[in-house]
């Protein structure tokens, strides 16, 4: 028997319980302490004040009284994992619940009328070294995967309306994110912004690709081909990718890694094109061989082991599973697994912690970093594992 199974369940229980809301790693600037101050006005006492929110091991939150909310990116994340779910046993539950937080989702837009077609953002306002985004302003990244959500939710109920909403959002990633600037042209982070970071332009590209290829649209095609060959252009020689283009983004780390690999899978995919099956070899073969210890613990840095996070092994069952597949990657998925289960998982709380350096462990509990990854990856591994079982036999 499977024992993730019961595990997962578990966690979804707990998930459950909180009715899909909670605390995020990002989210101190939603303190009503703060706000009632004139202080959050200040780009550094926004920084340090999140940034404390952040590194803390302790929970500041209900003492600075930030509230526990449904983050949209996390909701599509849950949402993905319940169709994982409905997928594998057919109980109908797991849709009824995945059209529930898909219709919220709907109602989360950013405002059509500023932005002309569907996107999201965070729910709380985020103060970066780069920039300022106040809350609800969209994001690729979270449009991304909400997008991604809505639309399997939307092949799964045969509703396409979800569908719709899905594809109108590569139109605002082409409209508002697309950007030339130093000799690039990328999809930005948010609107108005300069700085070049891979996995976001990279997410941007899949799912632009997707679109334009379901929308017959050779345009939004070739925009984001030409999007992926920049990011391409600036793979190390060794595979690798540095976060970004920016002085404070040349590090190397293991689940953004995974992201841009996972969406220059996507996008091969959507337009059956192999252009970059060599930049995905050698970028798989870096992350195999750079992101994993040999007792199958995911390594956040290149460098680094730590910080242990699920976040690196969530994306880790992913990336082996989706851009890999063969039975060594079957194996090293399920030793990572196996021993993330023995770092990070508290059985008593039915919930992963958010981080262990080598002296501490950080076991506040994230909706949307930690335990919405966990849920969808380890759904994905379960339904995943039953599909191949009844192959075999």
């Amino acid at each position: 028997m499977n024992t993730l199974i019961p595990l997962n369940s578990q966690l979804l229980g707990a998930i459950r319980g909180e009715q899909f809301a909670g605390y995020d790693p990002f989210d101190s600037l939603n303190s009503t302490l703060l706000q009632a101050t004139p202080f959050g006005r200040s780009e550094l006492v926004r920084l340090a004040w999140l940034q404390l929110g952040k590194r803390s091991p302790i929970n500041l939150r209900p003492l600075l009284r930030v509230p526990k909310k449904r983050n949209p990116k996390g909701v599509g994340l849950f949402i993905l994992g319940l169709l994982e779910d409905h997928r594998r046993t057919g109980e109908q539950q797991y849709l009824n619940e995945a059209k529930e937080l898909g219709d919220w989702l709907l109602t989360q837009r950013s405002p059509r009328e500023q932005w002309q077609h569907s996107c999201w953002g965070y729910h709380f306002d985020w103060q970066a070294r780069a920039f300022y985004v106040p809350a609800g302003k969209p994001n690729i990244i979270t449009t991304c995967y909400v997008a991604r959500a809505l639309y399997a939710l939307g092949e799964a109920t045969a509703e396409q309306g979800y569908i719709e909403v899905a594809l109108d959002a590569a139109h605002f990633i082409v409209n508002s994110l697309y950007t030339e600037a130093d000799g690039r042209c990328f999809y930005a982070y948010i609107p108005g912004e300069t700085a070049f970071v891979h996995n976001a332009s990279l997410w941007g590209a899949a799912w632009v690709g997707f679109a334009g290829a379901r929308l017959n649209d050779p345009a939004m095609c070739e925009q984001a081909l030409d999007v992926a060959r920049q990011s391409v252009s600036e793979q190390g020689a060794d595979g690798s990718w540095v976060y970004g283009a920016r002085h404070h983004h040349q590090f190397i780390d293991g689940f953004h890694t995974g992201y841009n690999l996972e969406a220059l899978c996507l996008l091969r995919d959507a337009l059956d094109s192999g252009e970059f099956d060599e930049a995905i070899k050698q970028g798989y073969r870096y992350y195999v061989n750079h992101f994993f210890t040999e007792d199958g613990t995911a390594k956040y840095y290149n460098n680094n082991v730590y910080p242990l996070d699920m976040h690196s092994v969530a994306q880790a069952v992913f990336t082996l599973l989706k851009v890999g597949g063969s039975a060594a990657d079957e194996e090293l998925c399920a030793k990572v697994i196996a021993r993330a289960l023995e770092q990070l998982y508290m059985p008593g709380k039915k919930q992963f912690v958010y981080q262990k350096s080598r002296w501490l462990t950080n076991r506040i509990n994230y909706a949307r970093w930690t335990q919405a990854w966990a849920y969808y990856a380890l759904a994905f591994y379960n339904r995943y594992r039953a599909e191949n079982q009844d192959e075999k036999n």
